[in-house]
């Protein structure tokens, strides 16, 4: 047997007896999946080994360097202001709407300028992109166009199963997986356009510190990690939540992080059941609730969790001293028609060749009545 492959297999058991790697050793193993050096079977009992026993924050910031390094094109917007990013990693226990994508635009709106980095459905029934190639985006765009996007919009995204984007596997690894792996959280933050503030739901309260503990390690500057909880505190979202506690994680630009929770009474929202915020069946109607809700034909539960979600955003870049005043801002925001308006101006603008998709979006915008 090659020793190579004998001595990843040696890895994978290490971690099966639940013992932990360094950080350059993640890295090293990460980049021998990346080039493709290991048996595919290898690599899958590697990445669910991992998973299985729990990531460390060195493990994660090893496998987030490794992917950044060697499988990330890089991009820097021309911005005077600092771009922010948004997402969830997935693999939660309670599934919802695509959130995150409906608060990014509200943020944008308000100024705060996005490089989201997403991925079609993995572990959910519709993912960031699916959502937004629904309503018109190009989001098989060259990278460029996406910078484009950003300093022009104020908002743009990076397919993260796009060979444009990860040229050397990212999108081969996760088209070939179903479950969760620490690529939630690791290749999740191989962004582009290299974000020093985000905003970032992870999969359960014990992720929480951990994964603000990776970001300060990689160089965020400032950061907000949150899980949100049902009302009994059992089962939880990559979201801040409507239902129930949200667990957070704040980093502070002193380095420092700060550890609190925030309820849905501290922002007059009642008690509300899951079943309003579940994911629908098809893409399509995930596409007409995002422009119902931007739109601000569409109120209730869905609106509340996004202006919830989006009140994170512009509490992190000082737009609101607070994220009660940030809540009330993204539903003025909403309410104005600006919101809608900017998602109709992304559209517009993410395309590779002009005119395309903007016909998609105004059928679903016309629909929404």
């Amino acid at each position: 047997m090659d020793k190579k492959i004998k001595d990843f297999g040696n890895t994978i058991m290490r971690l099966i007896r639940k013992e932990n790697l360094s950080k350059l050793e993640t890295f090293e193993a990460f980049r021998q999946i990346l080039v493709d050096e290991q048996p595919e079977i290898q690599q899958g009992a590697f990445l669910a080994a991992l998973n299985a026993k729990g990531e460390t924050a060195q493990e994660i910031a090893g496998s987030w360097e490794a992917i950044y390094m060697l499988d990330t094109v890089k991009i820097t917007p021309d911005s005077q202001l600092p771009v922010v990013d948004n997402c969830g990693t997935g693999m939660d226990t309670l599934k919802t709407f695509n959130i995150s994508t409906a608060a990014a635009v509200v943020a944008a709106t308000c100024g705060v300028v996005m490089a989201k980095h997403g991925a079609r459905a993995i572990t959910s029934s519709c993912g960031t992109i699916d959502v937004l190639e629904a309503i018109g985006l190009d989001v098989e765009c060259d990278p460029i166009i996406v910078k484009n996007s950003i300093e022009e919009a104020g908002i743009g995204i990076f397919n993260g199963m796009s060979p444009k984007v990860h040229p050397k596997a990212l999108g081969r690894i996760l088209s070939q997986i179903a479950f969760g792996t620490t690529l939630n959280i690791s290749a999740s933050l191989a962004n582009p356009a290299l974000p020093r503030f985000a905003v970032r739901g992870v999969y359960s309260k014990e992720m929480v510190k951990p994964t603000a503990v990776v970001m300060k390690e990689i160089g965020y500057k400032r950061a907000i990690v949150m899980h949100g909880l049902d009302k009994d505190g059992k089962l939880g979202m990559d979201e801040a939540s409507i239902l129930g506690e949200t667990v957070i994680a704040e980093l502070k630009e002193t380095g420092a992080i700060e550890q609190y929770s925030i309820f849905p009474e501290e922002f007059d929202i009642g008690h509300q059941e899951y079943q309003e915020i579940f994911p629908y069946k098809t893409v399509k109607e995930e596409a007409s609730r995002l422009v119902g809700i931007l739109k601000g034909i569409t109120n209730g539960p869905c609106l509340d969790i996004v202006c919830l979600n989006a009140s994170l955003l512009l509490y992190l870049m000082d737009i609101a001293p607070n994220i009660l005043k940030g809540y009330k801002m993204a539903k003025e925001i909403i309410k104005s028609g600006s919101a809608i308006e900017k998602l109709r101006e992304w559209v517009r603008v993410q395309q590779s060749y002009k005119g395309s998709g903007i016909s998609i979006f105004e059928n679903i915008y016309n629909e929404r009545n």
